[in-house]
């Protein structure tokens, strides 16, 4: 179980996140909506420890980290270990082919021999799709390719949780949809993840949780069904300007 309590995180003046607490349940996918510049973003950054909150508490199964005090290296690299954060940008190793980028983590963190981390990694290229693409190089993949390669090689982890950070912005509406289906299966087959997104359609779809968050606070934090129901004249506003329901003909 991943939950944060009272996480608080400055840039400078700017308090990115003031006092937030929930809780990412395991084998669900949690989606966090928000506008533009209010948080979101600090705050899946902030689960890896790619932020560093000033305060709260961070739980993780059996862990319990006051994030007032120091925390170790080692704290940090086995919370990296059983989580996986995909970029925008895919951040593939350009000089390894598609099989091998997905290989090396097995390899080189869990150490696995070559021939079962191949094994896995041509079942994992299959599941999203790629599997015609194992010899290839990442310049020679679109983005939606590079991002289901990003996503095969978390999965190859094996991790707890997944993050993603608004995984399909770069992407236009055809490659999109590419990623977006593989990871409505993943979410099916009750891989915990916890997504940035601003596509409604597609958060409506796969989340079991959604949390809204504004100007550093979670306005909303709840199942999927009372969010887009809601009665929030706030929230209201932003399912319609982002389906672009209000827009006059």
């Amino acid at each position: 179980m991943l939950k944060i309590e009272n996480l608080t995180k400055t840039f400078g003046n700017h308090e990115a996140l003031k006092a937030i607490s929930t809780t990412f349940p395991e084998n669900q996918t949690t989606v966090i909506l928000g506008p533009s510049g209010s948080g979101k973003s600090t705050l899946l950054r902030s689960l890896n420890f790619l932020e560093k909150p000033e305060s709260g508490h961070y739980h993780f199964d059996d862990l319990d980290i006051d994030l007032a005090k120091p925390v170790s290296s080692q704290t940090i690299l086995n919370i990296r270990r059983q989580t996986e954060m995909v970029f925008q940008g895919y951040n593939l190793f350009p000089h390894l082919s598609v099989i091998k980028n997905v290989m090396e983590g097995p390899v080189q963190v869990l150490h696995k021999s070559k021939a079962e981390a191949h094994k896995q990694a041509a079942e994992l290229l299959a599941k999203v799709g790629l599997a015609e693409k194992a010899d290839v190089y990442p310049a020679q993949l679109s983005g939606g390719q590079a991002q289901r390669v990003a996503i095969a090689r978390s999965l190859a982890m094996h991790p707890k949780y997944i993050f993603l950070d608004e995984p399909t912005s770069a992407l236009d509406p055809e490659l999109e949809l590419e990623v977006l289906k593989v990871l409505l299966q993943i979410a099916k087959e009750k891989q915990s993840m916890i997504i940035v997104t601003h596509n409604l359609a597609f958060a409506r779809q796969v989340a079991d949780k959604i949390i809204f968050v504004e100007d550093g606070r979670i306005l909303f934090d709840g199942s999927t069904h009372d969010f887009f129901a809601t009665k929030n004249q706030r929230i209201l506003d932003f399912i319609l300007a982002m389906t672009f329901s209000d827009l006059e003909e």
